[in-house]
């Protein structure tokens, strides 16, 4: 047997080879099909396979508001080939897999369970020389000081990220929590310093203009600490079940697509991005491939968001 079944067989937005252009390209995609770490139903091992099957809906992917596309910018280099049954051996055989690629390229990553972004955030650690500001969608806070009774997992990352040192306490920045959990978990990011703009902080609030009070709470925030690098960590369960049934752990009461595709054209091409993940995306679970779409669409937009910002960039020299 060559590869798992699971593992996906076409490429982000059906880009064939000649589209694609070459690995130094400069964004890059991965898929990281692994859920060994769900604490309800598994089944985000399929995410990757769906996303891009999904995103070939996009057809030649020119985005509306930024009017770019990732067709010829974009390498999608398929999923990473890693062991599936031992958390402690899969993070292990990531690293060397995933750093010369950030070193690289500035790389999107589609899950699998969110157990996955502790390592990428080590990798990024390393690559940058210094802790990153994190964007992190979610339904959870990922806080939770073990895993039950274990010690790692997909709801301990952000805990485990802080105490490692990997990311900056105070440029730590969550949308959508609204899980059932303990104050010290629910809390634990606002305790150390960071942003927490729960649910019910967000209800009503959909369009940029409705949203700009909390925005531009994140713009100074990342402001006085100098624009560090960003990460985005985008759990897919961070919308309501209306629009992504298709997850491991739904939470009704949620956040809706318009609300988080505003955040990502409104702060993605102004922040220091550096990369990536959408992770939850769990197919068996979904309604005719709702939330495949919804996470195809968010990463079609930071790409293009991200190409946006490159090109004034470079016309700004």
């Amino acid at each position: 047997m060559s590869h798992f079944a699971f593992l996906s067989q076409n490429a982000f937005m059906g880009l064939s080879p000649s589209q694609q252009s070459s690995s130094d390209t400069p964004f890059g995609l991965a898929g990281i099909a692994w859920d060994g770490c769900v604490t309800n139903r598994p089944g985000a091992r399929f995410g990757p396979s769906a996303i891009r099957q999904a995103s070939q809906m996009l057809c030649d992917g020119i985005h509306p508001l930024f009017d770019t596309t990732p067709e010829g910018q974009l390498h999608d280099h398929g999923d990473l080939a890693l062991p599936n049954t031992s958390l402690e051996a899969m993070r292990a055989a990531m690293m060397p897999l995933i750093g010369p690629l950030i070193a690289r390229q500035h790389m999107v990553w589609l899950g699998g369970d969110h157990s996955i972004t502790l390592p990428l955030l080590r990798a990024y650690r390393a690559q940058q020389g210094q802790p990153l500001a994190v964007i992190h969608f979610d339904a959870h806070c990922d806080t939770w000081v073990d895993h039950f009774g274990e010690p790692s997992g997909h709801g301990t990352w952000v805990y485990e990220a802080i105490q490692e040192g990997l990311v900056r306490p105070e440029c730590f920045v969550q949308f959508g929590i609204r899980s059932a959990g303990q104050r010290e978990a629910r809390e634990y990011v606002a305790d150390q310093g960071g942003l927490i703009f729960n649910a019910r902080a967000l209800r009503g609030l959909d369009s940029p203009a409705q949203l700009a009070p909390l925005l531009q709470q994140v713009r100074e925030r990342m402001a006085a600490h100098g624009h560090p690098p960003v990460y985005l960590s985008l759990d897919i369960d961070c919308l309501d079940p209306a629009f992504a049934p298709g997850t491991g752990t739904p939470e009704p009461g949620g956040m809706s697509s318009n609300q988080v595709f505003s955040i990502l054209e409104e702060l993605v091409p102004e922040l220091n991005f550096v990369g990536m993940d959408c992770v939850e995306v769990a197919p068996p679970y979904d309604h005719a491939e709702l939330t495949s779409y919804a996470a195809a669409q968010f990463v079609w937009t930071y790409l293009c968001a991200r190409l946006a910002a490159r090109s004034t960039s470079v016309g700004a020299d």
